[in-house]
């Protein structure tokens, strides 16, 4: 008798433990549920009943936080698309939903018709990164600037970026910092190498050339170290306190800021005694120069807030896209091979007069062409882009309130079943054909703001894969290697391979 009482205790203290286990939860989840809606409410109060009707779905989670900790828990678990898929799953295809994120009541934009309407309308929507990006980039960048400040800058560089003339200039360097590169890579002394690392060291060296020529290694060098710790707190919570990626951004960026300023020193003080460097302008010479039509030139930290930004930008895609482009290429033998006969034909109705490639061999590179499109669609270098509404502004029927941001989720668009039919395949024919809608392919961004470096770009990529094409091929360490995806996709050991040359007729 006295055990089976034991034994009844035990039970009734058991399903006590149960109940109140049961009774946690329940209080959890009712806690949390109110402060979700309160926080709702705080922040939609103001707008009055009639435009709190019209706002889209979504909810603002936790004050503070709101959906900071699901975007990073979804990016950092290895599968992005389930941040925005949640909101799907939840509220519907609406295309818009309402949240709170990087301090601020946002409306994400999933859906290209959403994101062509944001993009194209300047006088509704201006620039709207979070205060974190801004401060990293600088508030003189094109991330912060006025519409009139950066139609003005965008003018003044974008023909040294992206004209004929500068494209056929720079063509030559590239073209030879790529062959030097992978005949370094290759020989036997190099062994396995982060092929990641040293495609954004050759990117790198290519930008700070059209920049800043002539820069020494030290100053390169410099640069590089301090770009990483940029780029890991681009995406990351502003807390500045040591330990934290933004802590250590911050520190790197005053680095870039002190690096620079050095070098635009430099060439003022050498200006002002009489000396002329040697060679073409670069672009710090034509930004010292720029002028308005008030004659209005610009002070030393709106250029090195312009050349932040551009370096920046200016390597990293570059070097991200070209990786993947040529991971995709080896891991997919039947569209290797089809790449690499187009680049043989090029090299057959090259003259043998001719050194190195030209403009006119790009533009005969369709097939690649394709496969560097394909490649920035799955990929998704720049995921998500920032707006603010300057008014009122109803998109896919549903009101953006005057003030609020707006991200315009890229990813989701392009990885859209219904935009691009099995959309996790990497598939350069499904660029055949004529081009896509506008708004359906955004690794550029679109309207007056479009990436003023998109062409060079893709030229310094296809470059690369064709001489990577014609004569080496990549052995990964470890081709199922886990993907990292902030602040960009990439492969933990950064694509750590043995390059070896295969033939020696190019």
């Amino acid at each position: 008798m006295v055990m089976e009482g034991m034994g009844m205790a035990a039970a009734w203290a058991a399903g006590d433990l149960w109940v109140l286990a049961a009774a946690v939860v329940a209080g959890v989840v009712l806690v949390d549920a109110v402060v979700r809606r309160a926080h709702d409410w705080v922040r939609v109060a103001a707008l009055g009943a009639e435009r709190r009707s019209r706002l889209p779905p979504g909810e603002m989670g936790w004050p503070m936080v709101g959906s900071m900790w699901a975007f990073l828990r979804a990016f950092k678990s290895g599968n992005p698309d389930a941040f925005i898929a949640s909101f799907i799953r939840r509220f519907g295809r609406t295309g818009v939903y309402r949240t709170f994120m990087f301090s601020s009541p946002t409306i994400l934009a999933v859906t290209p018709e959403a994101c062509k309407q944001v993009l194209m309308d300047d006088e509704g929507f201006v620039t709207g990164w979070p205060k974190a990006t801004v401060t990293l980039i600088g508030p003189k960048s094109f991330v912060n600037m006025s519409y009139d400040d950066h139609r003005r800058i965008r003018k003044l560089t974008a023909a040294p970026i992206n004209g004929f003339d500068a494209l056929t200039t720079y063509l030559s360097f590239i073209d030879q910092t790529v062959v030097a590169s992978l005949r370094r890579w290759s020989s036997p002394e190099s062994g396995q190498v982060e092929f990641l690392t040293e495609l954004r060291r050759m990117t790198f060296k290519i930008i700070v050339q059209i920049f800043m020529s002539g820069a020494d290694d030290a100053t390169m060098e410099a640069l590089e170290r301090s770009y990483t710790d940029l780029n890991y707190g681009m995406r990351a919570m502003a807390i500045n306190l040591p330990g934290f990626a933004y802590y250590r951004a911050l520190r790197a960026r005053r680095k870039l800021v002190s690096v620079l300023q050095g070098v635009l020193d430099g060439r003022r003080a050498a200006a002002a005694k009489g000396f002329k460097r040697s060679g073409a302008m670069d672009m710090m010479d034509r930004l010292i120069e720029a002028e308005d039509e008030r004659g209005r030139r610009l002070a030393d930290d709106e250029i090195v807030d312009v050349l932040i930004m551009y370096l920046n930008a200016g390597h990293e895609s570059s070097g991200h896209i070209t990786m993947w482009a040529t991971v995709f290429l080896q891991e997919n033998p039947d569209i290797f091979a089809r790449a690499k006969a187009e680049q043989e034909e090029i090299m057959r109705s090259i003259p043998a007069t001719q050194n190195g490639l030209t403009l006119r061999d790009f533009k005969k590179m369709h097939f690649l062409s394709q496969v560097v499109d394909e490649t920035l669609r799955c990929v998704n270098i720049s995921f998500v882009s920032f707006r603010q509404a300057t008014r009122d502004i109803y998109v896919n029927g549903y009101l953006i309130p005057k003030g609020w941001k707006v991200q315009l989720w890229y990813r989701s668009v392009h990885m859209d079943d219904q935009v691009y039919p099995d959309p996790k395949m990497f598939n350069p024919s499904r660029w055949e054909g004529p081009p896509p809608k506008a708004g359906t392919f955004l690794p550029f961004g679109l309207g007056a703001r479009l990436c003023p470096g998109n062409d060079l770009a893709k030229l310094e990529i296809s470059v690369f894969l064709h001489h990577f094409l014609l004569g080496y091929k990549l052995k990964r360490a470890n081709p199922k290697c886990r993907v990292r995806y902030l602040p960009h996709p990439r492969p933990v050991d950064n694509c750590l391979a043995t390059i070896t040359k295969v033939s020696d007729e190019h």
